[in-house]
């Protein structure tokens, strides 16, 4: 046994401060009165520190004792607010639900995903959400954003949802009339396809190559005469001939299936783009996030391109 106060006494002691008695305690615990004493005799003695003055007809606390006690209804409150927190998390998903992402990727997947999670999951509301940009991870308005990249404060509750990469493409069209790029370095001389989104710098791309001591990074600054916000837009720009793009597999890869966009530079690696869900921390255990997050994990780490 420890030479300290245990975890089991904490709620002995805050008993026997609020009974005032030693007698009142024992009634209160169903103890008897010479049980309590010695109790209290025994953390006395295991600590080295009197915990309460004791007389013939009244009890008090020391101020150690006092202490003591107030640090322990702090802690048993802390516990059961733990357990109300689990208790809720096993109940059913129900309530509002606020779901962020952004324009493409939400049209496209996430909001099929909420169709099918409002079928199995009836008592759940969701409101879904579509911006340019995903909100700032301090943001508190929403309960779930779905958005490409690990976040970048690793105390941010993120879930890796489902793989991804950003590729380089063209149609095969611009290709023929412009040829194709043998270097990071050549894409500053062709049509390039602009997209503003996030924090990233605008028309600078970072291209990786090698592994471990070998591995090398150039960063590119493109130019070209299209750019926009929506990653859609950008594609259809790209399958019509205006350029190269740069865009995550989730989007294009249908597209390069069919043959009608093609990769540039397959050897050289942009920057990681994996699928997350962020969620707030006060958030993490209610029961509509947990099982929206996991429906999605479900549902999207399936269909990632491999």
């Amino acid at each position: 046994m420890g030479t300290g106060i245990q975890p089991a006494e904490l709620g002995f002691l805050v008993a026997l401060a609020g009974s005032g008695s030693l007698s009142a305690t024992a009634r209160e615990l169903g103890l008897s009165k010479a049980a309590v004493s010695k109790r209290l005799a025994g953390i006395e003695q295991r600590t080295g520190v009197l915990l309460v003055n004791r007389s013939t007809r009244r009890m008090s606390l020391t101020p150690e004792g006092d202490a003591v006690v107030e640090r322990a209804r702090r802690i048993l409150g802390d516990i059961e607010e733990l357990d109300q927190l689990l208790t809720r998390s096993k109940q059913l998903p129900r309530g509002l639900l606020r779901v962020n992402a952004t324009l493409g990727f939400g049209r496209s997947h996430v909001a099929p995903l909420i169709s099918r999670f409002v079928r199995r999951h009836p008592e759940v509301e969701v409101q879904l959400q579509l911006s340019v940009n995903p909100p700032p991870l301090t943001d508190d308005a929403f309960d779930v954003c779905i958005r490409f990249g690990a976040p970048p404060d690793a105390r941010i509750i993120a879930r890796r949802l489902a793989p991804n990469r950003r590729l380089l493409c063209a149609a095969p069209a611009y290709l023929a009339r412009h040829g194709q790029p043998a270097t990071p370095a050549d894409l500053a001389r062709h049509q390039c396809i602009g997209i503003r989104q996030g924090d990233e710098a605008y028309g600078t791309w970072r291209l990786s190559t090698g592994k471990g001591a070998r591995r090398r990074t150039e960063t590119v600054k493109t130019r070209g005469n299209l750019a926009t916000n929506d990653g859609e837009i950008a594609v259809n720009w790209a399958l019509a001939g205006h350029g190269i793009l740069m865009r995550a597999e989730w989007d294009i890869q249908r597209h390069l299936a069919q043959g009608r966009l093609v990769p540039v530079l397959p050897q050289w690696e942009t920057p990681e783009a994996d699928l997350y869900a962020v969620v707030p921390p006060r958030l993490q255990l209610a029961a509509r996030v947990r099982a929206f997050v996991d429906f999605a994990a479900e549902t999207f780490a399936p269909l990632a391109p491999r």
